[in-house]
């Protein structure tokens, strides 16, 4: 007789301010309270279901689940990865926005996919990260662990960026640019994709190198294995250069400034709630290979 997976307590995490969270989060809490599991929640979360004193930060969260459920879109899913600690949980993503690659069970499936989640019938994909680290002369001015990419852009009356580039110790090019990407291949359907970057199937070890608007023909997006450890040093003297995290972070670069990006050494458990053909995602959320 197959054992069910102990998941309890259990994380909820929802998007603040969403509209229609709040009669999901009760849904939810009423499926987990008749399997006779536990809840906990983020402060935010735990404010819109008005039980503060139950709240506990992000990083305190994933250290106490044994399962973490995000309420919101793919950018609330980010930041849950971001804030994770090194102790990893299970994650599902539940759907409030309109794309949902990373939240892909819709509203309509919540009761069911979570019972069947809860009695052990799900598949789970790990998805790699990066850890990047933000070198001012000896001194990391920064240090994260992302799901998507890091990017180093400029702003819209900047001048043409060049950025050297290295793996390995190795010099590969410089880049002349609006800016460059380096995407996991869950992010590779992201920023990079809009750049002209490949489409790089989740399962895949490698990154995405990705230039932004390249002012030269033959420079092209790269994939490289993701063993190799990649640094992209700022090498002209622009104004309002930025380099920004999964979207979502940002921090001012001065020329001299280098990027420093390899695989983190942990990834994020994603919840696979049924099984299904990633070229299927593909298809419904982003009309690939339609006519």
């Amino acid at each position: 007789m197959k054992s069910l997976p102990d998941f309890d307590p259990v994380g909820v995490v929802a998007k603040p301010g969403a509209a229609g969270a709040k009669p999901v989060l009760r849904q939810l809490l009423g499926i987990l309270r008749r399997h006779g599991i536990r809840t906990l929640c983020d402060p935010q979360t735990s404010k819109l279901l008005g039980e503060r004193g139950k709240a506990r930060t992000l990083p305190a969260l994933t250290q106490t689940v044994k399962l973490l459920i995000v309420l919101g879109g793919d950018g609330t899913l980010l930041g849950v990865a971001r804030a994770m600690s090194e102790r990893t949980v299970p994650v599902l993503g539940v759907n409030l926005g309109k794309l949902g690659f990373l939240t892909e069970t819709t509203l309509e499936e919540v009761d069911s996919v979570l019972s069947h989640v809860l009695e052990g019938t799900f598949e789970m994909e790990e998805r790699m990260m990066l850890k990047v680290q933000v070198l001012r002369g000896r001194k990391a001015i920064a240090s994260s662990r992302l799901l998507n990419e890091v990017v180093i852009n400029k702003s819209a009356l900047a001048r043409i960026l060049e950025l050297d580039v290295r793996i390995d110790g190795q010099f590969v090019a410089i880049y002349h640019a609006d800016g460059l990407i380096v995407a996991t291949p869950t992010g590779s359907t992201a920023y990079s994709l809009s750049a002209g970057g490949p489409i790089v199937l989740p399962a895949m070890k490698a990154f995405c190198i990705t230039p932004i608007c390249p002012h030269a023909l033959t420079n092209r997006p790269l994939v490289v294995p993701d063993t190799v450890t990649i640094q992209v040093t700022l090498e002209s003297d622009s104004q309002d250069v930025y380099c920004t995290l999964d979207g979502q972070m940002g921090l001012p670069l001065k020329a001299g400034d280098r990027l420093r990006v390899r695989k983190s050494n942990v990834g994020l458990p994603l919840i696979v709630p049924h099984p299904r053909n990633y070229f299927d995602v593909l298809r419904k959320k982003l009309r690939w290979g339609a006519r």
